[in-house]
């Protein structure tokens, strides 16, 4: 969650606190105000970040003890913490009713808009987060990025709050192609020095062909002195060669990176989309990674329900496996209507896709323990948000060369990536024998 902002009449320390609070960015404070440093909660395995005043003075005022915002704020984090989300939600709902400052607001607002995406209550989410982006400063990849709001991404109130900051001219996604583009690289690290190659070898043969084609014109002319005529065409013939050899290579490795651009892109648009578990809890697909092998059936509700049926009776085998029902029906998703507004008058904002990284990918794992996330997994998951599912395997079809809303499986690996996908429903005998059990060595270098 947001930052917490400390407020104090003493003199300030940097200090660590073992307060629960949640943060993505910070605000320069002045020379007499502290910012805090990361601290790591260990109950819950997740990284937060907590503005706490300490004073120099180990006497401490009367005053001390006054209720503020910021302290209202921190005790509404630890609430929160311990799962008491209906007082923690009283104690931000208070903190603003206590004059506070921006940073303090924020935090409030955020953490507030967290607790009603945890009950489920997707319109006040997004009213405490609309109010944040439009008066305090709240930068949208923040809510984009937290596992806390997974629940509330997956909901039309999220998709009418996107497309109102897009309107607005907020970024809501800046840094998702500079952050593809380095994902590339590390994929394919020589793309670079090969291109280099490209264009120096044909730079160079194409320096060559000046000098090479007045010789070819003076020895089709012939007379005393003139260059062998063969030699020459030879000469020319192999510089023009190189250079369509070279710029055919230079189109084709583009042509590449813009295909492993876009598979990164659906890699990571699936790692986002949204499950409901047994026990009725939202989460990201990002979030089992490493825990279970989601296999996508996606069809006629006749077919897949029939594929379901099928797989109860290898559900032993299955679950040894890790494997992970998902099952989509096509028509069930319908994209909500949205109403055009925005936040301000419409100014050039950034296309409408998600910031991805590391950094996303650790926090999104560390929302809960992976025994407590096991503990929830059952056979199979509920879809949330159908029309985002059939929207990727659509994609997912197209790419791999399949008519869109055809009936086909995709299997995911431990770590998320595709690992195969086929027309019509699996074979289920043949994946059991297929997939190695989640404890063998196999399964463990396939995380």
């Amino acid at each position: 969650m947001a930052v917490a902002a400390a407020l104090s009449l003493q003199q300030q320390l940097l200090c660590f606190s073992n307060l629960k609070t949640r943060t993505r960015r910070t605000t320069p404070w002045l020379s007499t105000r502290k910012s805090i440093l990361t601290h790591f909660n260990s109950q819950t395995n997740k990284l937060h970040l907590s503005l706490i005043s300490c004073s120099s003075s180990t006497s401490q005022s009367p005053e001390a003890n006054t209720e503020t915002a910021e302290s209202c704020v921190n005790l509404g984090l630890q609430l929160f913490s311990k799962g008491r989300v209906k007082d923690a939600l009283i104690q931000f709902e208070t903190a603003l009713n206590l004059d506070p400052n921006p940073m303090e607001a924020q935090a409030a607002l955020y953490n507030k808009a967290c607790c009603h995406a945890y009950r489920g209550e997707g319109k006040k989410a997004a009213d405490c987060l609309r109010t944040a982006l439009r008066e305090y400063n709240l930068k949208f990849g923040t809510i984009l990025n937290d596992p806390d709001l997974a629940s509330f991404r997956a909901l039309p109130e999220f998709k009418e709050l996107q497309e109102e900051a897009r309107l607005g001219g907020e970024d809501i996604g800046y840094s998702f192609r500079r952050d593809l583009k380095l994902i590339s690289e590390v994929q394919a690290p020589f793309r670079g020095v090969r291109r280099f190659f490209y264009v120096a070898f044909s730079a160079a043969a194409g320096i060559s062909l000046l000098f090479t084609v007045p010789r070819l014109v003076r020895a089709i002319q012939g007379g005393d002195g003139a260059p062998d005529l063969w030699e020459t065409a030879g000469n020319v013939a192999i510089n023009v060669g190189g250079i369509i050899v070279l710029v055919a290579l230079f189109f084709w490795d583009n042509k590449k990176e813009e295909e492993q651009l876009a598979q990164i892109t659906r890699d990571e648009t699936l790692s986002r989309l949204p499950l409901g578990l047994s026990t009725n809890r939202i989460v990201e697909l990002v979030q089992l990674r490493d825990t279970v092998r989601p296999v996508i059936l996606a069809g006629k509700k006749e077919t897949v329900s029939l594929a379901m049926r099928k797989a109860e009776r290898f559900r032993t085998e299955l679950l040894r496996r890790g494997v992970l029902l998902v099952p989509v029906t096509w028509g069930e998703g319908e994209a909500p209507q949205i109403e055009k507004k925005g936040f301000g008058s419409p100014t050039k904002a950034a296309a409408a896709l998600p910031s991805i990284g590391e950094d996303f990918e650790k926090r999104a794992q560390s929302i809960t323990t992976k025994s407590k996330l096991q503990a929830e997994i059952r056979f199979k998951a509920e879809v949330v948000s159908p029309a985002e599912w059939e929207r990727w395997i659509r994609d997912q079809q197209k790419s791999e060369g399949v008519t869109p809303g055809e009936d086909v499986y995709i299997i995911l690996r431990l770590d998320g990536r595709v690992r195969r996908s086929g027309k019509g429903m699996p074979d289920w005998d043949q994946i059991v024998k297929e997939l190695p059990p989640i404890e063998a060595l196999l399964s463990k270098l396939e995380r």
